[in-house]
């Protein structure tokens, strides 16, 4: 069998363009079982929109999209919303629902999409906000938390269905450093203790390093380089010198 049948997550030549503006103009790599990929690149880049197309949130214009070796482009709405399920996704904002506690945000995918009872989902939101460090902050709301910590709330939320992958729309923008590094810790534990398969979609390079197994720079909708950490360092194209001269 293929190796890009076999990944995880594998895409290939995957284009996509908003009227004139190409945002993604032959997108092709993977992310192996168990692997933290990290995609690196200035604002407006095509970051964002790629994992949204990875999720299945928007098509692409062509390519492929393959999740444990489905193509998800023009899949039903029923087998993607399967799929999705063996996905969890960490919003930018962390996108918690304003009106409801700590807990519920995180129980609320288990009362979608699970028969448990109510006690179960209680005793597995308490236990996915303490793999996090949020087990003390349960009834609190959205608004009564700050940034850094309603981070933590989504990222177990996003753990709630037991995913396979993993994807994360800038973890710690807006971050101070030390909340940063929480964040790309918790991400790299999580790993160690879950086997999980990670996107991380990021413009933070020496969070990256902490984190992510491989990195992939992207600029203007295409991969300009992927390797690890020491081989952006040492690459002489013009761009990445000057990316990760940007990020010193």
């Amino acid at each position: 069998m293929d190796k890009k049948d076999t990944a995880p997550v594998s895409i290939e030549n995957l284009k996509k363009s908003y009227g004139e503006q190409r945002v993604l103009q032959g997108i092709t790599l993977q992310a192996a079982k168990g692997e933290t990929l990290a995609i690196l690149g200035r604002s407006g880049t095509g970051k964002s929109v790629l994992l949204r197309l990875i999720v299945g949130l928007q098509p692409p214009d062509s390519g492929a999209v393959r999740i444990e070796g489905e193509d998800i482009v023009g899949m039903d709405r029923r087998r993607l919303n399967e799929l999705r399920k063996k996905m969890g996704f960490l919003f930018q904002q962390g996108a918690l629902y304003d009106s409801l506690t700590v807990e519920e945000n995180v129980a609320f995918p288990l009362s979608r999409h699970t028969r448990m009872s109510d006690q179960e989902r209680g005793e597995k939101a308490r236990e996915l906000l303490g793999s996090v460090g949020m087990e003390k902050d349960l009834r609190k709301l959205p608004s009564e938390i700050s940034g850094g910590m309603q981070k933590r709330v989504g990222l177990a939320r996003a753990l709630a269905l037991d995913p396979e992958i993993v994807l994360f729309d800038e973890p710690t923008a807006g971050l101070d450093p030390i909340t940063a590094a929480e964040i790309g810790k918790l991400i790299m534990d999580l790993k160690k203790q879950r086997g999980l398969t990670a996107i991380v979609v990021t413009h933070d390079v020496r969070g990256a390093r902490q984190f992510a197994d491989r990195l992939v720079l992207m600029d203007q909708g295409r991969v300009v380089i992927e390797g690890s950490f020491g081989d952006l360092q040492k690459s002489g194209d013009g761009f990445v010198r000057q990316f990760m001269a940007d990020q010193a």
